[in-house]
């Protein structure tokens, strides 16, 4: 509620609730507690605006390359915002795909759902369809699979899947149930190989199908059910 109302963000509210300082109607809030536009909300003793519910929106993308995943771009490179034509509620991406990367892309103006999506916690599972080169050995699959260390840390451990084997190019799938930066691109890199295309085609239960590199459209309600009983269950 507090983060709806541009006084702070989602995290900074968690703590001063967490502090104590925000009361509803005078009376203490806990983490959850829920409030309308109408109650009486205090920080220090002074009040702020809650706004009326949201008009949330859930998108999906087929993201293509070449399109930094920013809301803009200090660089003026082309972004993912760029492709979302005729969406008058301002909504933002959840997570992100780095520019040479490709494929499922979820936009929504619901802060809320985006940090269950991301959060660590929820281990929401993300598959990734990798083009490697030039082959992978047993050696390698393995290593994916266990886990490999990024930045002093191991990466918990993944489904990997050989799709297509041909003579210097390998299609791999890799399911993954966290989110660091160029995850994917660096657990190859780490066991020595190089990526020429990374295309995600899933996030949990939700796929990425036919949709058009560079289209995108809402979330039906059966996806979006899907979609938050994911966020409730997978561990």
């Amino acid at each position: 509620m507090i983060a709806d109302s541009g006084v702070c963000s989602r995290r900074k509210a968690e703590q001063i609730i967490s502090q104590g300082r925000v009361k509803i109607n005078g009376r203490p809030v806990k983490l959850g507690d829920k409030c309308g536009f109408k109650d009486l909300v205090t920080i220090d003793g002074e009040r702020i605006s809650i706004p009326r519910k949201k008009n949330f929106i859930y998108l999906m993308m087929n993201k293509p390359r070449g399109y930094v995943t920013t809301v803009s771009d200090e660089l003026d490179r082309r972004c993912v915002m760029d492709l979302l034509e005729g969406v008058e509620e301002r909504v933002y991406p959840v997570g992100r795909l780095d520019r040479n990367s490709e494929g499922l892309l979820l936009f929504t103006n619901d802060g809320e759902f985006a940090n269950s999506i991301m959060h660590p916690s929820r281990h929401v599972s993300k598959t990734y369809r990798v083009t490697v080169r030039p082959d992978i050995s047993d050696r390698q699959l393995v290593a994916l699979s266990e886990g490999v260390e990024i930045d002093g840390r191991k990466t918990l451990p993944a489904s990997v899947v050989v799709k297509e084997k041909e003579r210097g190019r390998v299609v791999i799938l890799i399911t993954i149930k966290e989110g660091r930066n160029r995850q994917i691109r660096r657990m190859c890199e780490a066991v020595g190989l190089e990526v020429a295309r990374l295309r995600r085609i899933s996030i949990g239960p939700l796929k990425l199908g036919m949709l058009k590199p560079g289209t995108f459209r809402e979330l039906t309600a059966e996806e979006l059910r899907a979609l938050r009983t994911a966020i409730g269950k997978e561990k």
